[in-house]
């Protein structure tokens, strides 16, 4: 783990830095319709960046996850999205997005969080508790990738589904 890599909440001046990263993360990734950064920036303006961290080394921007609320078909509360992970593509495999995801999930316990939901990599995520779960994917949503972490006490029984802003 390099001890040189700092995670810290995104600041105005990081915006065009992480749409560049998240750009790069997803080129040419065969799952990726290339709106990432487009989805990071509308979360951003529609205020639904619950938590949106930076992975920096020597001022530079390696990596940035966001976290936005998700809303559950039964209203239960305190649902979050994780979702873009990005990581500069010449440092991935360097724990980095790892990092971003522990301390995101971290900040989100802190918040009292019933929990998280996700889109990706069965494998990648399940190292931070996450598990399939494609009886609660929202309709439109590949449910063989479609993944919960319960940070309450109960898993969820209902479909949960992601900020407007993933529609763009």
């Amino acid at each position: 783990m390099d001890p040189g890599i700092i995670i810290r909440p995104e600041t105005p001046a990081d915006i065009a830095a992480i749409r560049d990263v998240t750009d790069r993360a997803f080129a040419g990734h065969p799952y990726s319709e290339g709106t990432e950064a487009t989805i990071v920036d509308a979360l951003r303006s529609q205020h639904g960046l619950a938590i949106s961290l930076v992975a920096e080394r020597d001022g530079r921007i390696l990596g940035h996850v966001a976290f936005s609320p998700a809303s559950a078909a039964d209203r239960s509360p305190g649902w979050y999205a994780l979702g873009p992970l990005s990581v500069e593509p010449r440092v991935q495999g360097q724990g980095i997005g790892s990092r971003l995801v522990i301390e995101g999930l971290r900040r989100l316990r802190e918040l009292s969080a019933s929990g998280c939901i996700l889109v990706g990599n069965t494998k990648y995520y399940a190292r931070f508790g996450f598990v399939a779960a494609p009886g609660n994917a929202p309709p439109g949503v590949p449910s063989d990738h479609f993944m919960v972490l319960t940070l309450g006490s109960e898993p969820p029984q209902t479909l949960i589904g992601f900020h407007g802003a993933f529609g763009v």
